[in-house]
């Protein structure tokens, strides 16, 4: 069975969805498989971050409900091999339940090797969709003190997973220096481990105003970042990346 791994935010505007796209292009890269579903329900920009805008026709929800069967609802990406999306309804099917949801990711972790989840913001009924049926999660958070608050709170929210990391995104070194603050001082407030320090890079807004993976870009800044934790995904010891 693949490994289901969902990643949030608690707060919006943290990059939680470009972080999804990132890991995903990069573990495609390492040759696995990987399915992306987008649970941002009303709000999905996955596929704008995974440079397949407006492929899908079928959502999530056609799956979870039995009208299409995942093999034809998930969309491939025509230039990185094995990366495939399952995009967000425009709105929540009032059948929609957790256990329909589980059921996807059962069949969805048969298929593919990993299966990444980019959960909606916030702590209602499409953050515990997006949750039910994970392995791990990845909490996205910035060093601005709302954000880190809102990752305790999602925390507390993930009693039932075992295996919960931060990643903590958009850091830029001067702005820790005036805040007089640290990744550590970070991780004591969130209360969790640490999975990846991502940096401030323009290249995430201008690869998805292109219609281009992170990926696309090379191995630095932002998409340097992704591959680290996509590394450590898959049980590799890699250094955190020290940002300058």
């Amino acid at each position: 069975m693949g490994t289901i791994i969902t990643v949030t935010s608690g707060k919006g505007g943290t990059g939680k969805t470009s972080i999804t796209g990132g890991v995903a292009a990069s573990l495609a890269l390492m040759g696995r498989s990987v399915l992306c579903i987008d649970m941002d329900i009303g709000l999905r920009n996955l596929d704008i971050s995974l440079g397949l805008n407006d492929r899908a026709l079928m959502d999530f929800s056609d799956v979870a409900l039995g009208r299409c069967p995942l093999a034809r609802a998930a969309v491939s990406h025509p230039d990185l091999k094995g990366l495939s999306l399952l995009t967000a309804p425009l709105s929540l099917p009032a059948s929609l339940t957790a256990d329909k949801v589980r059921a996807l990711l059962r069949t969805a972790g048969g298929m593919y090797d990993y299966v990444l989840i980019d959960s909606p913001a916030g702590l209602g009924t499409g953050f515990r969709l997006a949750t039910c049926g994970a392995d791990r999660v990845l909490v996205v958070a910035t060093n601005d003190a709302s954000s880190l608050r809102d990752a305790q709170r999602t925390v507390a929210e993930l009693d039932h997973i075992r295996q919960v990391h931060l990643v903590m995104n958009r850091i830029q070194p001067r702005l820790l220096r005036k805040l007089r603050t640290t990744i550590d001082d970070a991780m004591n407030t969130a209360g969790l481990p640490l999975i990846g320090v991502v940096p401030e890079d323009p290249q995430v807004i201008l690869c998805a105003n292109q219609g281009l993976p992170l990926t696309s870009r090379g191995h630095r800044g932002a998409a340097l970042a992704c591959w680290n934790i996509a590394q450590r995904l898959e049980g590799r010891q890699v250094p955190i990346m020290r940002i300058r």
